[in-house]
C-alpha cells in the first residue's frame, strides 16, 4: 500500500512538474512564481537580515500614520494591527474601508505579519498602523484630495504615531491657491510634534520628471526607488529634494481589491513604505531618541552612492541600511532638536550638492561596499504605469488636483 501511494504521488509530481513546465513555456506562469515562496520573492528582507534584526526588534511599541487611500483590517497580514484612523474624504465611511488597495499593501509593507509565513512580512511587523483616508478610488481622482492629506498630516501630527508615511504626490502646477503653503504647515505642525516624515518621491523620472509635494515639502524625506541591483530605477522621480533610497522594484504586495493573490509591483511608494518600516526598527531599539536623531541615523548609515557624490539627486544619502543601527549600533544620532534635511538647508550650512539648497551630509559608517546595501545611480525600470491588480490593466488618472503616483504593471503570483 505504502508504495503504491508512493508510486501514485511520483507520478502526480511529474505530471504537475510537466504542466508547469508547459506554461513555462507558454507564457502563462512566471518562472519565479512557480520556484520562489514569498519570503525569497520578498528579496530586499534577506538583503536587509531582517531575520537577524528582528532577534533584537521588531517595530513594537511604534506606530505609523499611513496617509494612502485606507487600510483593509481584514488583511490576513495585518490582524490586530490596525487601529481605528479616520476618512478624511469620506466621513461617512471608516479608515478601514480602502476602495483602491494602495493603502492596504503600503501597511503590509510595513507592519505585515506574514500570515503563516504564507503572506508578506512587514518590515517591523510588530509595529501597529493608523489608517488615514486621504485620497480614494485612482481612476475618480479628485480636487478635494489635497485639503484632506493636509488634515490628514496634522491629525497625525495629533496622534500617537510617531513616522507619518505618505506614498503619494501632489504635481505643484496641478495644486489650488496657497495649498503648497499649507502644506508646508501641516508639515511644519507635524515637526514640532516631533514625527517623522517620509514622502515618495514620484515615478516620473524618465517621463517628465515632475517634482511633487510633500515629497519637495521641506522637512519631509524624500524617498526614491532602487532595484534588486540597488541601482536607481529610471521611472523613480529625482532631484535636489530626495533624501534616501529604499528597495522598490518586483515587490510582492497583495493584489488590488477584489482580485486574490499577490502581485509584483515597483515604485517609489514600495520605497517609502518600507524606509517607514526601517524608521520604526531603528526607533524602536531607541525610543528615547527623537525624530531627528532617528533621520540622522539613517542618513548616516545609508549605503553610498556607487558615484560618491553624496548627496545624489537620485538617491540622496543612499539606501537605507536598517541594520547598520539595529544590529551594529553605528550611526552617531546628534542633536535632538535638529532636523538635518532642514539644518542642512539654512545658509550657514552652504551645499556641496549639485543644486543650490541641496543639504550636504557627510554618511558616517556608510562607504564601504555592500552589496546588500549599496546603490548605483541609472539601472533599469520603466515608467509604464501600474495598478494592483491584473497584469496590462492602466491608471487612469482623474482631472483634478491629486496625482497618484503611478503604479507599474503588477504580475499575479
Amino acid at each position: 500500500m505504502k508504495e503504491t501511494l508512493t508510486l501514485v504521488r511520483s507520478r502526480a509530481s511529474a505530471v504537475l512538474a510537466l504542466l508547469a513546465s508547459l506554461l513555462v513555456i507558454m507564457g502563462l506562469v512566471a518562472p519565479s512564481a512557480l520556484a520562489e515562496n514569498m519570503r525569497e520573492r520578498q528579496w530586499y528582507l534577506d538583503a536587509m537580515q531582517a531575520d537577524s534584526m528582528w532577534k533584537v526588534d521588531s517595530g513594537k511599541g511604534m506606530t505609523v500614520a499611513v496617509l494612502d487611500s485606507g487600510v483593509d483590517a481584514s488583511e490576513p497580514e495585518l490582524t490586530g494591527k490596525v487601529l481605528k484612523g479616520k476618512n478624511f474624504l469620506n466621513p461617512k465611511q471608516d479608515a478601514h474601508t480602502d476602495q483602491d488597495g494602495h493603502g492596504t499593501a503600503m501597511a503590509t509593507l510595513i507592519a505585515g505579519n506574514g500570515a503563516n509565513d504564507q503572506g508578506i512580512k512587514g518590515l517591523a511587523p510588530d509595529a501597529r498602523i493608523l489608517p488615514l483616508t486621504v485620497f480614494g478610488d485612482s481612476q475618480k481622482a479628485g480636487t478635494n484630495s489635497a485639503p484632506a492629506l493636509i488634515k490628514g498630516i496634522r491629525y497625525a501630527a495629533d496622534s500617537d504615531a510617531q513616522i507619518i508615511s505618505m506614498s503619494l504626490g501632489f504635481i505643484e502646477a496641478n495644486l489650488g491657491d496657497g495649498q503648497r503653503e499649507q502644506i508646508q504647515q501641516a508639515v511644519d505642525y507635524a515637526l514640532k510634534r516631533g514625527k517623522l516624515l517620509f514622502a515618495a518621491t514620484g515615478n516620473d523620472g524618465d517621463s517628465g520628471n515632475y517634482v511633487s509635494y510633500p515629497a519637495a515639502t521641506e522637512g519631509v524625506a524624500a524617498v526614491g526607488a532602487v532595484d534588486q541591483g540597488l541601482a536607481h530605477v529610471k521611472y523613480s522621480s529625482y532631484g535636489s529634494h530626495v533624501a534616501l533610497a529604499a528597495p522598490g522594484e518586483e515587490i510582492p504586495i497583495p493584489c488590488a481589491k477584489g482580485k486574490p493573490g499577490y502581485c509584483r509591483s515597483g515604485g517609489t511608494s514600495q520605497a517609502t513604505a518600507i524606509t517607514s518600516g526601517a524608521a520604526a526598527l531603528i526607533w524602536a531599539k531607541h525610543p528615547k531618541w527623537t525624530a531627528n536623531q532617528v533621520l540622522r541615523v539613517m542618513i548616516e548609515t545609508a549605503g553610498k552612492p556607487a558615484d560618491g557624490k553624496i548627496p545624489s539627486r537620485y538617491l540622496g544619502y543612499g539606501t537605507i541600511r536598517p541594520r547598520y543601527n539595529v544590529l551594529e549600533n553605528k550611526g552617531d544620532p546628534g542633536p535632538a532638536d535638529v532636523n538635518p534635511l532642514v539644518a542642512a538647508k539654512k545658509p550657514d550650512s552652504p551645499s556641496k550638492g549639485e543644486d543650490k539648497g541641496t543639504p550636504s551630509i557627510s554618511p558616517k559608517g556608510g562607504a564601504e561596499a555592500d552589496n546588500a546595501a549599496e546603490g548605483t545611480e541609472g539601472g533599469g525600470g520603466s515608467a509604464m504605469p501600474w495598478i494592483l491588480g491584473a497584469a496590462g490593466a492602466v491608471v487612469v488618472v482623474g482631472g483634478g488636483a491629486f496625482v497618484f503616483l503611478r503604479r507599474r504593471n503588477a504580475q499575479r503570483f
